[in-house]
């Protein structure tokens, strides 16, 4: 089994001015982040505007990019639905292209009930042969899980094997870390929150913030696990008005896009209703590159 380990980036899906996706450009935004080192990709997030992509777009979208990679790094790939039917549906698409490891948050719109959320991620882990790892978002999905829950989904779901944590209480990380070993790994969700993590024992990170510096947020992952703690540091002390930005602007899937097309790379628009910075939100965006020194194409 693939080692998921390290910081993934989660990967915008690229589009052109019609709103239509750049296929050409997810190609050759594959290869600008494995260039860039990093541990592993992840597709069909948050970020990859999965709620926005029909059926057939997030099924492309796997075909696509596990074609294009090819084996050199990890994908994990989002397969969420608001039904468990569905929820199989994508894990077993997922699987049958070879994704490394499902990234699933619970059902978002009903808010379900904790014996629901232990219920769908039960019947999912027991559909499928593929690491899966559990998503707590309660900003997106409208549901906190308790560590409780967390625990009991990875105990009991064989294929359950990593929780990304993205409430936001550094406890919750701390104590799914402590009790939850031997049955999962920890990752962190959080952008403001990556060293704390780290240092509370989380093997991972789920990188928005990893569009923007994929090499930064793969060096200092690398620091931390060396034994470099303080370079670790001074990493994050660098990218930390950027993570804070993307979590505070409501924007990240419109600021990681911008920066894409910054860089050289592919970007676009989002899907409407989602619309692009305000000229002011822009000029904030190119200062904090500008303390970043990252070259930007202005």
């Amino acid at each position: 089994m693939t080692t998921i380990k390290g910081a993934f980036p989660v990967l915008i899906t690229p589009m052109t001015q019609a709103q239509e996706i750049d296929w050409a450009g997810v190609k050759n935004n594959v290869n600008y982040f494995i260039n860039q080192g990093v541990a592993g990709l992840v597709i069909n997030g948050s970020t990859g505007e999965f709620v926005s992509l029909t059926k057939e777009e997030r099924y492309q979208m796997v075909e696509v990019v596990m074609k294009e990679v090819n084996g050199r790094v990890p994908v994990i790939v989002g397969t969420s639905a608001e039904t468990t039917k569905e929820t199989i549906e994508y894990t077993k698409q997922a699987e049958a292209h070879g994704a490394d490891c499902a990234l699933i948050i619970n059902p978002y719109y009903g808010k379900p009930k904790e014996e629901e959320i232990y219920f769908h991620f039960k019947e999912v882990s027991n559909a499928v042969n593929i690491p899966i790892m559990l998503y707590n978002n309660p900003f997106t999905s409208g549901v906190n899980l308790s560590t409780e829950l967390m625990l009991r989904i990875g105990r009991d779901c064989e294929n359950v094997t990593h929780i990304k944590e993205s409430s936001g209480e550094i406890a919750k990380a701390r104590d799914l870390v402590r009790h939850g070993k031997g049955d999962f790994e920890v990752f962190c969700g959080s952008e403001e929150l990556v060293m704390e993590s780290y240092l509370v024992g989380a093997t991972g990170w789920i990188a928005v913030a990893g569009n923007i510096v994929p090499k930064l947020v793969t060096d200092m992952y690398n620091h931390f696990q060396n034994g470099e703690v303080e370079k670790a540091w001074a990493i994050n002390d660098q990218i930390l008005p950027l993570c804070t930005y993307l979590e505070g602007s409501g924007k990240y899937v419109q600021i990681c896009k911008r920066v894409m097309e910054l860089l050289g790379q592919a970007g676009g628009p989002a899907r409407h209703p989602r619309l692009g910075l305000t000229p002011e939100e822009d000029q904030k965006l190119k200062d904090i590159l500008a303390n970043l020194s990252l070259a930007v194409h202005v």
